[in-house]
């Protein structure tokens, strides 16, 4: 494939700190105060060889804006028209940056309310000619700006994520996650921006460019930030001898984020027009979280107990909303082996819609695994993928025009797999032919769509024995023929035994046939160790485990025997926290607090379960979802315990007090936040002075409360100065506190020079900080 190079902008924080002006709270406000300044930038840009310049919106939210003298629209449409008259050569983007708000489930702010604030923004942009998203961390706070922008305009969307140096975001999405979830949604153009260098920035680029097709974005910064003047350290020639790489990488969309002006622009504009040849790449039909992409190419055991039928308990917390024990069925299957969970919600009573959306949040705050979501509503299908995060799987479309038609333009707007059943308005078909004719006709209707053949897989579905014994060599025969033409397929294979004694002899030796046939996608209670075991011997058979890996690791260390059915471990305290599991952490806590004292189970219970999030945290086992989640859980906790203190008039343990605050003319505050809420889980009272806080705020605060620890937070360049000064007016204190400081734009390196005592780079290492400085360890 070949690609026409593109020429981007370079940045406009940092021209904007070049020309000398007292920036506002508000960057954009300058769009109505300072016109003529941003014309100027832009045409600086333009000279320079830009031909898409970004206009100076990245913050105009009706959030941000809020407490501004101008209308978010107003501010909009003039960056728009300020682009146009300084770079009428351009084209004008319409810069959407992040929300600056925790999303669910991290955070309190819903999907639904950042689909409507990027609506807003979109609309009133609606005088540009592309819109770009970007500077984006969370997956779920992309997917709703992508879709506002879909659901809103009919411009083409560009979309850039900012990745750390771990090859993910700040809240754990895999660069394989971006690419399938953002191409599935529509996407013209992805890649990355800031954050890091076009050194750095190769790697990702590399990976990008084996998950995509489309056209790769690559903006990085100009280098790192200098610890002795705050610069970057890139010039503009060494800048375009590494975005040379960049292109040979794969990326044919390009230009400079923090630290470029115009010379680093035109620097790389010589590479203007000319193509960049990129392999293409075949479509795979995987499935995603933001956690994790799942490769298809080994089985991938599908769990089938999220789902009501026969299941009272089930059925019962649906009609309760009981969200905590469908969670704790997605956590033991998980456990159990299982690679997908099926999802259905469906039952009498219910509001089946309301419920998979509910659900599927719920899922995806306590597991990484991808969701298979199933129903015969096509609405709850579509109410489910557009809360999940990534890309998930419809169960299901069959032979039937109807259902085709119900739920593959779902799957097409969402990028979502889907399940397809071979069977028609007629019934299920008695012979492989006749099922396979009905997968030609799928396929030939899912191509209508736009629909890939990689992302169709195939249920030949399965008939009990017991009542039409020649079925499942027909089944069989099915599976191998669609196996040999390269398609995924999945089959619920209990099905089999149905009516019939010891059933899992039964199904045990049908799930082995159906493997040796081609079976990718095994519907199984993964619980029952006897399917489990199945498919692992048939992978290592079949040449699919290096090593024999996986099989190893399941078998040799069984030395002890294997539990009856349904004897598994009960569910402890510190499980449901690590678990992420409020109801149940709840109630655990106050039955734990029948036999201990309320001190000594933070002490012994909940201390100990975050540490060990802590530590898989700290290890990449969890991410920042289910760290947040696991402090939920821990806050639940803690509010039994207060309850009873407060019951036996007892006073609350407190480890040490720490002021924090996002430093002054900064206004992101959620990575404080988050470090906030984990501190607080570890028995420090935290004082939290919010953002945009001035240094004399922070030093009175400190002075007069007497504190030994402070929390300094920033993420934008522009502000460090600001947090320099803090840390110097704290320093003339006759008994300076201890200072930490974070946030993406600083290095351990620059905190030093900035005379900081500690740099913290993540919630956990805070916590760190905090017991070595209260000499808590």
């Amino acid at each position: 494939m070949e690609y026409k190079i593109n020429i981007l902008d370079g940045a406009m924080g940092t021209m904007l700190q070049k020309a000398g002006i007292e920036i506002p709270r508000n960057p954009e406000d300058l769009n109505m105060t300072y016109p003529e300044l941003l014309q100027n930038i832009h045409h600086q840009y333009e000279e320079a060889g830009s031909q898409i310049v970004y206009a100076n919106t990245f913050g105009a939210s009706p959030l941000k804006m809020a407490e501004s003298p101008f209308s978010f629209d107003e501010v909009i449409a003039a960056g728009i028209r300020n682009a146009r008259i300084g770079a009428p050569s351009c084209q004008a983007a319409l810069d959407i940056g992040p929300l600056g708000q925790l999303m669910e489930p991290m955070g309190t702010f819903t999907f639904e309310q950042a689909y409507e604030q990027f609506a807003q923004i979109v609309k009133a942009g609606r005088e540009a000619d592309l819109i770009v998203i970007e500077t984006m961390s969370d997956l779920l706070e992309t997917k709703a700006a992508v879709l506002a922008a879909k659901e809103n305009s009919s411009l083409p969307v560009y979309v850039t994520m900012s990745f750390e140096q771990n090859g993910r975001t700040f809240t754990g999405c895999t660069i394989e996650s971006m690419a399938m979830t953002l191409e599935g949604l529509g996407a013209d153009a992805i890649g990355f921006n800031c954050s890091i260098g076009p050194d750095q920035m190769a790697q990702f680029v590399r990976t990008l460019s084996r998950c995509t097709n489309l056209p790769v974005i690559a903006k990085p910064n100009a280098g790192l930030p200098d610890p002795a003047t705050g610069s970057y350290d890139m010039t503009p020639d060494r800048f375009a001898s590494h975005m040379k790489d960049l292109i040979e990488a794969g990326a044919s969309v390009i230009g400079g984020c923090c630290g470029t002006d115009p010379q680093f622009i035109e620097c790389i504009a010589c590479w203007k027009d000319r193509q960049a040849e990129r392999p293409e790449n075949k479509k795979s039909g995987k499935v995603c979280t933001s956690l994790l992409a799942l490769d298809l190419d080994t089985v991938q055991p599908v769990g089938e107990r999220i789902n009501p039928t026969g299941k009272k308990r089930f059925q019962q917390a649906l009609l309760e909303e009981d969200l905590d024990y469908i969670a704790s069925i997605a956590i033991e299957q998980k456990e159990a082996g299982a690679r997908i969970l099926d999802v259905n919600v469906g039952f009498p009573g219910v509001d089946e819609v309301d419920m998979m959306k509910k659900v599927v949040k719920k899922l995806q705050s306590v597991v990484d695994l991808p969701l298979l979501l199933d129903s015969s509503n096509a609405k709850a299908l579509e109410a489910g993928a557009r809360a999940y995060n990534g890309k998930p799987a419809l169960n299901s479309v069959s032979g039937e025009r109807e259902k085709m038609e119900a739920v593959f333009p779902i799957a097409k707007k969402y990028g979502a797999a889907v399940v397809a059943l071979l069977l028609d308005e007629n019934g299920i078909p008695q012979d492989a032919g006749q099922r396979l004719k009905i997968s030609r006709r799928i396929i030939e209707k899912a191509e209508e769509y736009g629909i890939d053949r990689a992302d169709l897989w195939f249920d030949a579905l399965t008939m009990t024995l017991s009542a039409q014994p020649r079925q499942a060599a027909e089944t069989l025969k099915t599976i191998e023929a669609l196996h040999r033409e390269g398609y995924h397929t999945i089959l619920g294979v209990s099905n089999i035994s149905f009516g019939l004694p010891d059933r899992q002899s039964i199904t045990r030796t049908f799930l082995a046939q159906a493997l040796s046939a081609g079976l990718t996608l095994p519907i199984i209670n993964v619980n029952v160790d006897a399917y489990m075991d199945t498919i692992v011997c048939a992978d290592l058979v079949a040449g699919k485990d290096p090593d024999a890996a996986r099989y190893i690791e399941r078998f040799a260390c069984r030395t002890k025997k294997e539990m009856p059915k349904g004897s598994g471990p009960a569910l402890t305290l510190q499980h449901a926290i690590y678990q992420g599991l409020d109801h149940e952490a709840r109630v655990l806590a106050k039955q734990r607090l029948q036999v201990i004292k309320p001190l000594d189970l933070i002490e012994k219970e909940l201390i100990p379960a975050l540490d060990e999030v802590g530590r898989a945290y700290e290890q990449g086992i969890l991410f920042l979802p289910q760290l947040l989640s696991s402090a939920r859980s821990a806050e639940v906790v803690f509010e039994v315990v207060r309850e009873v203190l407060a019951a036996t008039d007892a006073c609350h343990v407190n480890k040490g007090t720490i002021v924090m605050a996002t430093v002054q003319g900064d206004i992101h505050d959620i990575g404080k936040n988050i470090v906030k809420t984990v501190l607080k889980n570890y028995s420090y009272e935290v004082i939290d002075l919010g953002k945009d806080t001035p240094p004399q705020l922070v030093y009175d605060t400190v002075r007069e409360r007497k504190i030994r620890l402070v929390g300094l937070s920033a993420l934008m360049t522009t502000t460090l100065d600001a947090m320099r000064k803090t840390i110097e007016l704290l320093h003339t204190l006759p008994k300076p506190p201890k200072i930490m400081v974070g946030g993406a734009v600083l290095t351990e390196q620059y905190a030093r020079e900035m005379k900081a005592d500690y740099y913290s780079r993540d919630a956990q290492d805070g916590v760190r900080i905090a017991r070595e400085v209260f000499g808590n360890e």
